[in-house]
């Protein structure tokens, strides 16, 4: 009998649509794909705790990301926004909207460019910046000092850094591939 259960001997191709059945290399010693889980658990860990955190200050994680990223700044137009946040473009306007709901945020039109708008914390909108952006870092803190020493983290940012710089320069590399000329 094969794999396949077939007992011809033949490999059988069970999608016959698609290219012939692969072998796969043997990647569990591969010192490079070992970091793809513990890295995707460890964001994903901190993405839960923090989110959970937010939520518990009446917040979205994308307002708080809008808001902290407004805070301590003279404002910023929307695409600076966008820039900033790890809100998508689409989401951004929601979220503004709601933002100035609650009048935490303000719109104003740049003079001399009546397309181009600045957002701006307003008075309440600072107070809570304040308040929670002090909060959640008390919360994350000793999450952080309990896994890592201050020379780790260091070293953490530095190879987090050349790491999103590798796909970031072979994301730039594709995207500009794409680009008509």
């Amino acid at each position: 009998m094969d794999r396949f259960g077939t007992g011809s001997g033949l490999t059988v191709r069970l999608f016959p649509h698609y290219s012939p059945l692969v072998e796969l290399p043997d990647l569990k010693d591969d010192p490079h794909l070992k970091l793809v889980r513990p890295l995707v658990e460890a964001y994903l860990a901190f993405w839960r705790a923090g989110s959970r955190h937010i939520k518990s200050m009446r917040l979205t994680p994308s307002q708080f990301d809008v808001l902290v990223t407004l805070g301590d700044t003279q404002g910023m137009t929307c695409s600076e926004l966008s820039a900033q946040t790890l809100v998508t473009k689409g989401t951004l306007t929601g979220v503004l909207d709601r933002l100035v709901s609650k009048g935490l945020v303000r719109r104003e039109t740049i003079q001399g460019d009546r397309r181009a708008t600045r957002v701006l914390l307003t008075a309440k909108g600072d107070a809570l910046f304040r308040k929670t952006f002090t909060a959640h870092v008390a919360f994350l803190r000793p999450f952080f000092e309990q896994a890592l020493s201050g020379q780790e983290v260091e070293q953490v940012c530095l190879s987090l850094g050349r790491l999103r710089d590798s796909f970031q320069k072979e994301m730039d590399v594709r995207t500009s591939r794409r680009r008509p000329v």
